[in-house]
């Protein structure tokens, strides 16, 4: 494979010149992609016949499931007005005002940080796409990786287009803290406590501004092109397929696939739709997931150990492959984590359905003004981070013949 992964490598730039031209394509040629589209599915379309056509795979599957895509962002609305009333409830009725705040905490920790289906119901249903694509290998089948990207785009994000990361990040951890405030606040009313306590709660109306400030938080009527979040990640497996089909590589005892994912930025939907479709199916043997997400800045690219909110840990083993590659490929790449706040990529879904996975982005998870926003276009791309991620992967790629060697799961170590 030493040769043929050579030969990879040196069209890196080639296969970033591709990526740019179809992700342009897709943006400027189709309609926008928010999660349950028709936009989504026309890229979906799109994408299939891309990997059926150009990327030598035995089998390529599109896959319809049903889900709640407003849910995931219309939960600011519900958040907003728990608190408001979390904050009003303190003067006239404090068990109340426990209540609410208690119910709005429950509402952040599982709709929003750890992307359960809490309200999906309470908001219309829609279709959305996954697709799966498989290389087989030459020889016998001893295990298999799969790159991932998502199709679908974001909702804008105001008050990061207009402020930056840190302001867009305030509402949140203001409403967090108002909250506690109040529950605070109102237990030790209940518990006797005086005038001061009152007093208090007067102050703790300028928490208020700030509950109102979480409606704002995103504005659905304007689905952003989604460039680098995340047709990147959608192009860095199809690029790696594609170049492999052009030269003639096949690994003898590894196949290589790709799943796109529909509704990733409506909290994971499609991951977790792929991974109740094929639990199964894929236990056959050894089952990796590496899942790219805005690919953009080549001094953030990044392994994250943790995910999903800091809340899920992805496989130490493939951390460390992913890191080494890199390393191999003469491509800085370190390590990190998804922040709280900082959401999530598909690798988490995969990783609690009980596959292998990680998540590499390409990006500062203190956020900068293009992510969710208008400025996530075409024109926004960045060669060197595209090149460096690629040249990453296929050297990974390259490698994966081994994992299922004796002694090779020693070969590389875990990444610290």
């Amino acid at each position: 494979m030493a040769g043929t992964r050579n030969d990879l490598l040196k069209n890196s730039r080639e296969a970033v010149a591709y990526m740019q031209r179809e992700i342009t394509h897709i943006c400027r040629d189709m309609k926008k992609r928010a999660p349950g589209s028709e936009g989504e599915r026309e890229a979906a379309d799109y994408l299939a016949g891309v990997l059926e056509k150009d990327c030598g795979c035995s089998e390529v599957r599109e896959e319809s499931f049903r889900e709640h895509p407003s849910s995931f962002y219309g939960y600011f609305y519900f958040s907003a007005v728990l608190d408001t009333l979390c904050a009003i409830c303190f003067f006239v009725r404090p068990r109340l005002s426990i209540l609410f705040g208690c119910l709005s905490f429950a509402l952040f920790l599982f709709h929003f940080v750890l992307y359960r289906r809490v309200i999906d119901p309470l908001f219309p249903e829609r279709e959305s796409t996954n697709i799966t694509a498989v290389r087989p290998c030459t020889g016998e089948v001893k295990q298999r990786v799969f790159l991932n990207g998502h199709i679908d785009a974001a909702w804008e994000f105001p008050l990061n287009y207009y402020f930056g990361g840190i302001v867009f990040e305030v509402p949140g951890v203001m409403a967090t803290a108002g909250v506690f405030f109040y529950i605070g606040l109102s237990a030790c009313v209940l518990l006797g406590a005086g005038a001061w306590a009152h007093t208090a709660g007067k102050w703790g109306l300028l928490f208020v501004p700030f509950f109102a400030l979480l409606a704002m938080t995103y504005q659905p009527r304007r689905i952003v092109d989604g460039a680098n979040d995340n047709l990147s990640g959608c192009y860095m497996g199809i690029a790696v397929l594609r170049e492999m089909e052009r030269l003639g590589v096949r690994l003898e005892h590894t196949e290589v696939g790709v799943i796109l994912t529909g509704s990733e930025e409506a909290g994971l939907r499609g991951a977790k739709a792929w991974v109740q479709a094929h639990r199964e199916e894929y236990r056959d043997v050894p089952t990796y997931v590496v899942c790219f997400d805005t690919i953009h800045d080549p001094r953030h690219l990044m392994v994250n150990k943790r995910d999903l909110n800091g809340t899920v840990r992805s496989d130490p083993e493939l951390c460390g492959r992913f890191l080494a590659a890199a390393k191999e490929a003469g491509v800085p790449c370190r390590t990190g984590k998804v922040p709280l706040f900082g959401g999530s990529t598909d690798s988490a879904a995969f990783t609690q359905g009980g596959f292998r996975s990680v998540g590499v982005t390409g990006l500062n998870h203190v956020l900068e003004d293009y992510y969710h926003t208008r400025r996530d276009s075409c024109d926004n791309m960045n060669p060197e981070g595209l090149e460096n991620c690629y040249r990453a992967a296929v050297t990974l790629i390259g490698t994966m013949d081994l994992i299922g060697s004796e002694g090779a799961a020693q070969s590389v170590p875990d990444a610290e």
